[in-house]
């Protein structure tokens, strides 16, 4: 050290001093900030000002205090240098924020977004600051799961072992250099690592263990008393230079067994370092338990369970709880009466398996109430960020397919991870719009959807430095997301760059190598790897998610954490090798779960929901809550069509046309049509030919008139309903014309348009098909009455514009087909607001399971909602007309149709008091609102 670095070390150790002014003065002045807004407590304006130019004083102090700390002591590192960027971007900040506030100005804006930017970079650089301090989990390490991730008492039954022998194995050499490790990473990683290297000290890696610190060496093979690391973490917890410091100095075992290592030679082992729990990634079919009682597979392993922990097998759920929980978990529907009351007569003792098995048949209602499992799971959708610029593509065609024909499930990996066109929207990503940081790249977005999806491991945490939570590293991750970039990957740590590119490989390269010179081998490669049997991680993840979904909580929970210790590892891996045996049958795996007792017992009642979570005990399935999607289904059912019209039509694109709308320019541009009427003819020429039948399809939004050859044929108001009309009378050879009159309402411009459709069908069995399309015309212009006569000269009319299906999906209705009943389901509806509020994801990220707590907003869209309140509405003057105002039977066919029962006598009098002997809309509104949120209703028993 030079003779006069002495007082810039000093000065820089002031810095710890100094921080905390800037963080108090600044913070408290933007909190007093805020007090202003609206011209209020103008007697805080002087205080928060002379704060302001105290804290913007500390905060260049501090930054230079930090940067001579940073330059003269022992501090270095990328930790160190963001935190340091960090520091003088708050100091930099103050200043600007200072001349804004001194500057005339007739409002505060600009200056108050100076104050709010500078205290972000300071909270920023206080949490760099932190994690300086405290190490890098300083804010994780107290999660739940995470704190003291590593179990000391493995190391004491380590050491224990090692002292009964005279000499080392290579085997247990690695086991003891793999212990010492663990403890350097659990108590010196947050000084001594890549991050910060204090004292040029640098622990989590060999080069850096062997090359020692600025005082040289800190390991002499062999000899522990002239190795310094030793002689530091023996000294007295008292003394200034023993490690670790801030009194977490090491236990007796641990130096024993640092000791132990650097007696036989301090030896490095080439295995990697598990610092957390790792669960094996082979897949091993355990033997089922000899009880005799039982004969269903995974009720022998759960009775075994249920032994171990004193707990009495409780009776199965009756046959309506039965059926109402089967149908609700294979078809997302509720069951009619008449199925229940079918079900409960019959006699057949084998009648619950065969009722399974006719459900997973209704491939239809199966698919669709599946779907938005997997849409969830694989973030797809028909709409949000990225679809506008093209920057994501859908799978949804190759994901009905796949499900409807209940393709297997290793099929389906390979054709996500080894995509075809159909397929490829999963690995793709999204492209976001802008500047992305190095973990948003869609190559890294690849490596964290298979990653949570497939594997149960985050991947986006080690995507940004090395994991917080798990044993996965930078370095690994960037292999993974390497298999899908065109080039080679330069690491990023915490999104700067670190000098070091990335090798191509897999999370789990035993399985095999993926290395390849073009994208499309290497995905081949990695699709054959991914899949093997031997890929536990695989099988044991799809199979936790399928009892999640049916049984409320999974064998392992987080469900993105497979490491976790499952609450019966047995059972697990039992049905994870089953479903491997079976051919990867996804229907098979739903089948082994549900004709088990363990499936049909009464859903188990914890007092908590720490019991549920990390105090975990199988009693039997959860409770669970509908979806949203499955909530929106059955008030289809019982009320009337919550939705009419699907983002995705699984039955194809049905007829091909196209709301039109006349085309309105401003500028020379295309915009949305303005409020007001329009006027729109089609002309056509028909054969001499008998006509057999003609049938008109059509819907307005907002409003229509119809006319054919000049008579007035209908009128709509209601662009969800399709009107369907009879047209034969009016058509006759020659040329004919169709006129509609059309009203955009609202008070801004908005989307509006006709779908049309006309089928004309001849007495030979041929057939003319007139759909709406560019060959309409249209004009804004006032009409008098003859525009809609065949005669008329519409030669100065313009072409009308296709505004295609976007804004108002695909009427399932729109169709020449008889529909009987169905309704659009909401596993194929684009997102919607009464969805949203109900739970169900954006999908712009990895969605494996749903928040089961009821929320306030949901609580407010099921009682003041404007939308749910009109479905109610309207159904209740369907069910008037249906039921012919006759309020007994109004009320038992809610129950019979809603909770699968009869009212109980005091039930029904309430009712019928409630609908009187004429019942109005508005009370029968109100009776279904009071069915539709009892906890019966809404809840899967």
């Amino acid at each position: 050290m030079k003779d006069f670095d002495w007082i810039f070390q000093l000065l820089g150790r002031f810095h710890p001093l100094l921080v905390h002014f800037p963080i108090g003065l600044l913070v408290v002045a933007l909190i007093f900030e805020l007090f202003t807004i609206g011209g209020k407590r103008k007697g805080l304006r002087e205080g928060i000002n002379w704060m302001i130019y105290a804290g913007t004083i500390s905060a260049i102090l501090a930054a230079l205090m930090g940067w001579l700390l940073s330059t003269f002591d022992d501090y270095s590192g990328d930790l160190v240098n963001y935190h340091q960027y960090a520091g003088i971007a708050t100091a930099i900040m103050a200043i600007i924020t200072v001349f804004l506030m001194r500057k005339k100005q007739s409002d505060y804006r600009l200056y108050r977004s100076g104050l709010f930017i500078t205290v972000i970079s300071l909270t920023v650089a206080g949490h760099l600051g932190a994690n300086l301090t405290h190490g890098e989990d300083y804010l994780t390490s107290v999660l739940p799961g995470n704190n003291d991730s590593y179990d000391n008492s493995k190391l004491v039954g380590l050491l224990s072992e090692l002292k009964k022998s005279d000499s080392l194995s290579l085997s247990q050499q690695d086991q003891l250099n793999l212990g010492v490790r663990a403890i350097f990473a659990h108590n010196c990683y947050q000084c001594h690592s890549e991050n910060k290297h204090k004292g040029d000290l640098i622990l989590d890696n060999k080069e850096g263990v062997f090359k020692g610190g600025e005082g040289g060496p800190v390991i002499v093979a062999g000899k522990p008393a002239a190795s310094e690391l030793y002689k530091r973490i023996t000294l007295s917890p008292d003394d200034d230079n023993v490690m670790p410091k801030k009194g977490k100095v090491l236990k007796d075992n641990e130096i024993a067994l640092i000791k132990l290592w650097i007696q036989n030679g301090a030896h490095w082992s080439d295995q990697a370092l598990k610092v957390f729990p790792e669960a094996e990634l082979e897949l091993v079919k355990p033997d089922l338990p000899r009880i005799e009682n039982q004969t269903h597979p995974v009720d022998k392993l759960i009775a075994s369970y249920l032994d171990k922990n004193n707990i009495d097998w409780p009776s199965v759920v009756d046959d309506r709880t039965f059926i109402r929980r089967s149908y609700m978990d294979i078809i997302g529907l509720l069951p009619e009466p008449k199925d229940i009351k079918e079900f409960i007569d019959d006699s057949n003792p084998n009648k619950r398996n065969a009722l399974i098995d006719a459900l997973l048949n209704d491939t239809h209602n199966y698919t669709q109430h599946w779907l938005s499992f997997w849409n969830d799971l694989l973030r797809n959708d028909y709409s949000g960020t990225g679809f506008i610029t093209g920057g994501r593509k859908q799978i949804t065609d190759w994901l009905y397919t796949s499900l409807e024909e209940n393709k297997h499930y290793d099929e389906m990996v390979k054709q996500l991870v080894n995509p075809t066109a159909v397929s490829e929207g999963f690995i793709k990503g999204i492209q976001w719009r802008g500047i992305v940081n190095a973990s948003q790249r869609t190559e890294m977005q690849a490596a964290q959807n298979i990653g949570q999806s497939l594997l149960g491991v985050n991947v986006k945490c080690a995507s940004c430095h090395n994991s917080f939570v798990s044993n996965l590293t930078l370095e690994q991750s960037y292999g993974f997301a390497s298999i899908f970039s065109e080039s080679t990957m330069e690491l990023n740590r915490c999104d700067m760059p670190i000098g070091k590119m990335a090798k191509v490989n897999f999370l789990y390269p035993e399985l095999g190598s993926v290395e390849a010179e073009s994208i499309k081998e290497r995905l081949l490669k990695l699709s054959e790897v991914i899949v093997k049997p031997e890929n536990g991680r695989l099988y044991r993840t799809i199979t936790n998610r399928y009892w999640e979904q049916l049984m409320g909580r999974g064998i392992i929970e987080p469900l993105d954490e497979m490491d976790n210790e499952p609450w019966d590892a047995d059972l697990l891996d039992w049905l994870a090798s089953d479903f491997v045996d079976s051919g990867y049958d996804l229907k098979h795996l739903i089948k082994q779960i549900m004709t088990s007792k363990a499936y049909q017992m009464p859903t188990a009642n914890y007092q908590n929901i720490e019991e549920i979570k990390s105090e975990y005990v199988f009693k039997g399935p959860i409770l669970k809550r509908m979806s949203a999607e499955q909530f929106s289904d059955a008030v289809s059912q019982l009320i009337k069509p919550v939705f009419a019209a699907v983002a995705y039509n699984p039955k194809g694109n049905g007829l091909p046309s196209s709301r039109v709308w006349h085309r309105e320019l401003k500028f020379d541009r295309d915009v949305l049509p303005e409020p007001g009427k329009r006027y729109f003819r089609k002309t056509f020429s028909l054969p001499d030919q008998p006509i057999a039948s003609a049938t008109v399809l059509i819907s307005v939004d907002h409003s229509y008139t119809l006319y054919i050859n000049e008579k007035k044929l209908a009128q709509g108001t209601e662009w969800t309903k399709v009107d369907k009309l009879n047209v034969q009378e009016v058509l006759r050879n020659g040329t004919n014309t169709i006129a509609i009159e059309g009203i955009n309402e609202g008070n801004i411009a908005n989307p509006a348009g006709i779908l049309f459709s006309m089928k004309i069908t001849y007495s030979d069995g041929s057939e003319l098909i007139l759909n709406s399309d560019n060959s309409w015309k249209s004009t804004a212009d006032h009409q008098s009455e003859g525009w809609v006569s065949i005669d008329f000269d519409d030669s100065k009319w313009q072409e009308v514009r296709n505004y295609g299906t976007k804004n108002w999906g695909k009427l399932i209705h729109f169709t020449f087909e008889q529909h009987n009943g169905e309704f659009a389901r909401a596993s194929l509806v684009e997102q919607h607001p009464f969805l949203k509020a109900l739970g169900r994801p954006s999908r712009e990220n990895v969605t494996t399971s749903r928040d089961e707590q009821a929320t306030l907003l949901q609580a407010l869209e099921l009682t003041n909602g404007e939308f749910f309140n009109n479905v109610l509405e309207e159904g209740a003057s369907i069910w008037l007309k249906r039921y012919s105002n006759d309020s007994d039977k109004i009320v038992v066919e809610l129950y019979q149709k809603s909770l699968g029962r009869n009212p109980t006598d005091q039930e029904k009098k309430i009712m019928l008091s409630a609908l009187g002997n004429q019942p109005k809309k508005e009370a029968l509104q109100d009776l279904f609102w009071s069915t539709l949120i009892l906890p019966e209703f809404q809840f899967i028993n």
